[in-house]
């Protein structure tokens, strides 16, 4: 499987989309250092044109869709400069949003339609800017073409310009031009400073200062754990219910997915990585805030809009306590989730915006893309097939685990897919963990044993 690139191609809006070079301001929420980073993540497509003469050529339609789309999203062709501890978007004429032209030797089904890809033939599917190239360049695109006629649409975007949602809102605009669309659905807000500005007397009234920590001279995801692997874990409806149900006899508690699964896994990565009993170690999460503030954001609004959740214990804490405790746990973080939990992350990221804001070591970030509409991006082929996120960095942590959807082109059984990120050493015994979920032992037999 090689991927070759042929082309690297500037996108410019289709017209002028303002009239003079300026600056636009960001929201302390998109400032957070935790969030200085490249997400970076792809959707695959498989060629449903077969019978048209010619084909469309997939690479053409997202380049003219997206010219159209950045007269409405044009920051996404700005350069993000840092300015007293802070950051802007620079916005001129002459720079565009890099759309890079690869091909592949292989077909799409003789991947499994990337179902439980091969991680070095996925990271060639999508960018992967240094530093300073994801400043300049803020959204950066590829598409990959297979021999099948399927294609690949990889990105990276810098997540202080947007996050999850603002993106996706983003990427349909670009698939309803595609599709025929003569102007988007929903018009981008942007407003960043006034929306989600600091108070006029910046205060902090939830345990924010628990979670974060200030180390100056010190970088957000400066943790040393070595090389890091990731692999993705099939789990089933079957398996989980069964584990949901031995939680809720366990605990008289109702559990999620989220909340059952992220506290084994959780608990599962600790054990594996051998981390000292006295370490403190964190679950993190992250929450839309869109409709909790007050007044809620408007529609249209593609700024971060998502504030992080913490559970923190210490690593024997987690080891020791059964599992349902952890579950617990995580289902009462959200209790935080509201407008006044949102102002006081808002103030903390101006009032020590200098301060080298960090998440901390042994950080364990969690997300779940099961119902997040991925499947609405639809360039004209019909929705992807899979998505997948391949960033090494979230929310402090830099074993970052998703909740995915199982391709739904790949022959696979009912559930879903994990993909956890951790350090190589600790895999093989993670793996180990991961067996006995699947096998049904759930490892609870020792805590029923303790209780």
């Amino acid at each position: 499987m090689r991927v070759t690139v042929s082309a690297t191609t500037p996108i410019f809006p289709s017209r002028p989309a303002f009239a003079h070079n300026h600056v636009l301001s960001l929201s302390p929420l998109d400032t957070d250092p935790n969030l200085r980073v490249n997400f970076r993540y792809l959707r695959a497509y498989v060629s449903t044109n077969a019978t048209q003469s010619p084909s469309p050529d997939p690479f053409d339609v997202i380049a003219t869709a997206l010219s159209s789309a950045l007269l409405h999203y044009y920051p996404l062709a700005g350069t993000i400069r840092r300015h007293s501890h802070r950051l802007e978007v620079f916005c001129t004429h002459v720079q565009g949003v890099p759309l890079i032209r690869a091909t592949v030797d292989c077909e799409l089904a003789s991947v499994d339609y990337l179902d439980n890809p091969d991680e070095t033939f996925v990271e060639q599917l999508v960018p992967d800017p240094d530093e300073n190239e994801g400043l300049n360049h803020p959204c950066i695109l590829q598409v990959t073409l297979f021999e099948c006629g399927g294609f690949t649409l990889g990105a990276s975007i810098h997540h202080s310009v947007c996050d999850g949602l603002g993106a996706t809102q983003f990427f349909n605009a670009v698939a309803e031009l595609a599709r025929g669309a003569r102007t988007v659905s929903i018009e981008p807000v942007w407003d960043r400073a006034n929306l989600l500005a600091p108070r006029n007397l910046p205060r902090i009234e939830t345990p924010i200062g628990e979670f974060l920590s200030l180390e100056h001279g010190n970088l957000p995801y400066s943790q040393k754990v070595g090389a890091v692997v990731r692999e993705c874990f099939p789990v089933t409806d079957d398996q989980l219910e069964k584990f949901k149900s031995i939680l809720f006899k366990q605990s008289g508690s109702r559990f999620t997915a989220f909340e059952a699964l992220g506290a084994y896994i959780w608990r599962a990565k600790v054990k594996a990585s051998k981390i000292a009993g006295n370490e403190k170690v964190k679950f993190v999460y992250s929450t839309n805030i869109r409709k909790q503030l007050k007044p809620p954001l408007p529609v249209g609004y593609w700024g971060n809009g998502c504030v992080p959740i913490y559970v923190t214990v210490t690593a024997e804490e987690l080891r020791e306590q059964p599992i349902w405790e952890t579950a617990k746990k995580i289902q009462k973080s959200k209790i935080n989730i509201n407008d006044e939990y949102v102002r006081s992350f808002v103030d903390f990221q101006e009032i020590h915006r200098g301060d080298g804001i960090t998440a901390g070591k042994e950080v364990s970030a969690f997300t779940d893309w099961r119902h997040l509409g991925h499947s609405t991006v639809d360039f004209g082929w019909g929705g992807p097939v899979a998505v997948l996120p391949v960033s090494r960095f979230l929310l402090g942590s830099v074993e970052p685990c998703f909740f995915l959807p199982h391709s739904s082109a790949a022959a696979s059984e009912a559930g879903f897919k994990v993909s956890v990120t951790l350090r190589k050493t600790a895999m093989p015994a993670f793996r180990e963990e991961m067996k006995r979920f699947g096998d049904d032992h759930f490892g609870v037999v020792e805590q029923n044993s303790q209780h």
